[in-house]
């Protein structure tokens, strides 16, 4: 039901809107405490191993029990707010736009709108467009997840006057960059990806088994998410440490603070302190969170697209009753 089906014609550009937000939201109030430890390892220089006296952050059993003595059990939903306006502004610009796009393909070109070339095209151009629309959203909710304590920012409201005033507008695209270099394909490889996955699934399991298919929904999107995020994963990894720019002064409790002059000197730098592997800190916890919150955002809106057309439907079928 992902991308615009000639056959179905059920999900309208709007429902489809309405089923990302709400996909968002429930994936993100389950995934966050995941991207906080994550963004927390993107964030560190020090290398994460044990063996370093300087590092904070050594591995993610370690980092969860460190951040909850610290800071508590509320810590793992920092910047949740702002994270929570991401995920619905994202799921709904995203998933509006990719289906708008595969029905555009479909009516003006001789591609077949289920091709999954077409679904990377198109999946990667939806998210660019959401990426900019929620960008601001993104880097406010980056230096929730990356402050410590005592707090820099008492709410969100404070955070954006201060950083409106201290740093000025452009200050909300921070790592816009990377982050449009890296969604393109991360995206398209997640759409293309989860089509080819369904497709597969559709010609392995025979059809008396296909009842479960949001169980299929939910591993075809797991696997999506692995694969596109492991491609693209150093691009994250720059936008993160770019977003904190300026916002050195309240990383000083988790260890050594760099500054960037841009995407270029960021990749220098982090190749020449920390090496090849420093382009790949908090995957593991990354990999963890792509696999559960790709899996539950197509999940949760093949389900919920589902109930929508029930809906309609069933609404249907009263009106001619009457």
């Amino acid at each position: 039901m992902v991308g615009y089906d000639p056959e179905a014609k059920c999900v309208s550009t709007v429902e489809a809107a309405a089923a990302g937000s709400a996909s968002g939201l429930v994936t993100r109030v389950l995934v966050s405490p995941l991207d906080v430890i994550k963004i927390r390892f993107q964030l560190q220089i020090e290398q994460l191993s044990s063996r370093n006296p300087g590092a904070k952050y050594h591995g993610i059993l370690q980092a969860v029990q460190c951040i909850f003595q610290e800071e508590g059990l509320v810590a793992f939903w920092k910047g949740h707010v702002p994270a929570q306006f991401l995920s619905v502004g994202y799921g709904a610009v995203q998933f509006m736009a990719f289906e708008s796009l595969t029905k555009l393909v479909h009516n003006i070109t001789s591609y077949n709108a289920r091709d999954s070339f077409v679904h990377f095209v198109c999946g990667g151009l939806a998210a660019c467009t959401a990426t900019v629309a929620v960008q601001p959203v993104d880097t406010l909710r980056t230096r929730f997840a990356a402050q410590g304590e005592p707090k820099v920012y008492r709410n969100l409201r404070h955070a954006v006057v201060t950083m409106y005033q201290t740093e000025g507008p452009r200050t909300f695209y921070r790592g816009l960059t990377p982050t449009i270099i890296a969604i393109f394909p991360y995206a398209g490889l997640q759409f293309s990806s989860y089509n080819i996955l369904q497709q597969f699934s559709e010609w392995m399991i025979p059809a008396e088994g296909k009842k479960g298919g949001n169980v299929k929904n939910l591993v075809c999107g797991s696997c999506a998410g692995i694969i596109s995020k492991t491609l693209t994963y150093p691009f994250d990894l720059f936008k993160k440490r770019l977003q904190v720019g300026g916002f050195e002064h309240a990383r000083a409790a988790f260890g050594q603070v760099r500054i960037y002059r841009g995407l270029l000197d960021c990749v220098r730098q982090i190749m020449r302190e920390e090496g090849p592997g420093g382009f790949f800190k908090g995957l593991s916890p990354s990999l963890l969170k792509a696999a559960v919150s790709t899996g539950l955002v197509f999940f949760w809106y093949e389900l919920f697209c589902s109930l929508l057309c029930a809906l309609k439907n069933t609404d249907s079928t009263m009106r001619k009753e009457c």
